[in-house]
């Protein structure tokens, strides 16, 4: 199978998982490069980055030099991006690296411009966590979609793939967890085809590590409005 894939890897503070991480991200075969984007972790996560080698695919790593958010993580990493699709992977393993063939299929088959994997969409197995989180999921995606007038199950899903020529056309603006709605509004004012692919997910307490907080949430909403028509 040809590589086709290039996988941007925004990390902070993940020295507990960071090479499993991208051993598993390099086994796949649709993998051309992995793009490690530390956003100034404090932890082991650097020494652990460097001293990683004889992976199957080129490792493309940067820093930043003060912690900005996922969001500037990502707009560096999809800066760099050379393969025909991006897809983003968190450095955790909430999400599955194997599922990259599901996540790619429709646009492989000139059916997408981006594609979303759904933890609420399909019979694929969950982690069980927190009640409130799937309220505010809810929420923000059905408020989304409003200002869209898309039918997403999963806007704040961490998995989604591109096109690249798609994706580095948007100005991502957002430095924190909301590059989610930004994304989104900005894909759908740029008339993108978007589909959406069930997944499996391994969610994370906040005592192994999750970060995104309430403070995030109120944020999403500002952006899905702000966003919706502004560019």
């Amino acid at each position: 199978m040809n590589r086709l894939l290039s996988v941007v890897i925004p990390v902070f503070n993940e020295a507990a998982t960071i090479r499993q991480v991208i051993r598993t991200v390099a086994d796949q075969s649709l993998v051309g490069e992995i793009i490690i984007v530390d956003d100034a972790s404090t932890d082991e996560t650097q020494k652990h980055l460097t001293s990683l080698t004889t992976l199957s695919v080129p490792l493309k790593t940067f820093r930043h030099t003060i912690n900005q958010g996922k969001g500037a993580a990502l707009r560096t990493g999809i800066t760099a991006a050379t393969f025909p699709y991006v897809i983003i992977q968190d450095a955790d393993l909430e999400y599955d690296p194997r599922e990259y063939p599901t996540i790619l299929q429709p646009l492989l088959e000139n059916r997408a411009d981006v594609v979303y994997g759904s933890r609420f969409l399909g019979g694929s197995a969950h982690r069980v966590l927190y009640f409130w989180h799937r309220v505010g999921n809810g929420l923000l995606t059905l408020l989304s979609n409003m200002c869209t007038n898309l039918n997403l199950t999963d806007m704040e899903t961490g998995f989604k793939a591109f096109r690249r020529e798609t994706i580095q056309k948007i100005k991502i603006q957002e430095n924190r967890f909301g590059f989610e709605p930004e994304i989104t509004a900005k894909l759908a004012r740029h008339s993108a085809r978007f589909y959406e692919v069930g997944i499996s997910y391994s969610g994370r307490t906040y005592q192994e590590g999750k970060k995104v907080g309430w403070k995030d949430g109120f944020r999403a909403l500002w952006c899905i409005f702000r966003y919706s028509w502004i560019a």
